[in-house]
C-alpha cells in the first residue's frame, strides 16, 4: 500500500530523515558524544536556523558536507562497520 497515492514520497521523507540522524549521530560518535563544539555547530547551523534557509545548506554548514548514507547502512546491519 506504500505506492498508492502520495504515501511513497512521505515514505520517502521518513528514510531520508533517518539518513541524516545516523549521518549526523556518526559526526558526534566521531568527534565525542558530547563535543561541545559539535553541539554549537548543530545549535547554530541547523537549529537556530528553523526553516529560513535550505534544509541541506543548513545541514552542509553543520557537517562540513553532504550526508553519507553509509551510516544508516551500517546501523542497520548492511554495511560491516570499521574496526
Amino acid at each position: 500500500h506504500i505506492f498508492q497515492g502520495g504515501y511513497s514520497s512521505g515514505y520517502y521523507s521518513y528514510k531520508w530523515a533517518e539518513v541524516l540522524d545516523a549521518d549526523a549521530f556518526d559526526y558526534f560518535k566521531q568527534n565525542g558524544l558530547f563535543n561541545k563544539e559539535i553541539a554549537k555547530k548543530f545549535k547554530e547551523h541547523v537549529l537556530s536556523k528553523g526553516g529560513t534557509e535550505q534544509p541541506m545548506e543548513l545541514y552542509k554548514r553543520f557537517r562540513g558536507s553532504e550526508p553519507n548514507i553509509e551510516a544508516l547502512l551500517k546501523r542497520a546491519g548492511l554495511l560491516k562497520k570499521s574496526a
